[in-house]
């Protein structure tokens, strides 16, 4: 499910909002300072007890971390490093695309239900609107998606297990899902379901969204 809402971000009950963070992650300008000051001291603290993967670094671009949410109404806050563009052809997209990745992959394995983002890299960084947008919708709904494929693939082998095979079925039959799952993940748990709210800042960026999900 998708949702798209103009809003300040630090004010929603969601289980997680995602922090567009630079790379040292001890607060900045944007909705990043926003954060910090709505989150209060303690996610100062928190962010710098995470260890520097090389000096000035506690997150790499396209990469994330999750921190408690504190005074926010959010449990916790993930924070991603979006790209500085340039001009789209020195790996922007792919950086962009990995930060929707990592943060709807941090999100499931916290047992997040749902999620905030807000517009990453189109503030100070740069990155034009549309282009953005595209790529947060597409790593959005391709996420959405494959959930919703291994649920059913999951539910089609729990069914399985629970009914009785006849001999003249106990060879495995092909299955229409089985070219959309995933390959070889033996008993892993499907994703769960998640919630994702696009949050704006400004009325133009949230039409950019309504456009692309024809909500408009």
């Amino acid at each position: 499910m998708i949702k798209i809402i103009q809003g300040d971000i630090t004010t929603l009950a969601v289980d997680a909002i995602v922090n567009a963070a630079n790379q040292v992650m001890l607060g900045g300008g944007g909705v990043d300072g926003a954060i910090h000051r709505a989150a209060g001291p303690e996610l100062y603290e928190a962010c710098l007890k995470v260890p520097e993967v090389r000096p000035g670094v506690r997150c790499p671009t396209g990469e994330a971390r999750i921190t408690p949410g504190f005074r926010l109404p959010a449990k916790f806050v993930i924070h991603t490093v979006g790209p500085v563009y340039r001009d789209g052809l020195h790996g922007e997209p792919e950086k962009l695309a990995a930060c929707y990745r990592n943060s709807l992959a941090l999100a499931a394995e916290n047992g997040c239900k749902s999620i905030a983002f807000p517009c990453i890299s189109t503030g100070v960084y740069g990155y034009p609107i549309e282009d953005a947008a595209k790529i947060a919708v597409r790593e959005v709904e391709d996420y959405l998606t494959q959930s919703c494929r291994e649920a059913e693939v999951a539910e089609e082998e729990s069914g399985r297990a629970r009914s009785p095979v006849s001999p003249e079925r106990s060879e495995p039959r092909k299955r229409s899902l089985e070219v959309c799952a995933p390959q070889d993940r033996g008993a892993v748990a499907p994703r769960p379901p998640i919630e994702v709210i696009f949050c704006c800042f400004s009325e133009r960026d949230a039409s950019v969204y309504k456009r692309l999900l024809n909500m408009v």
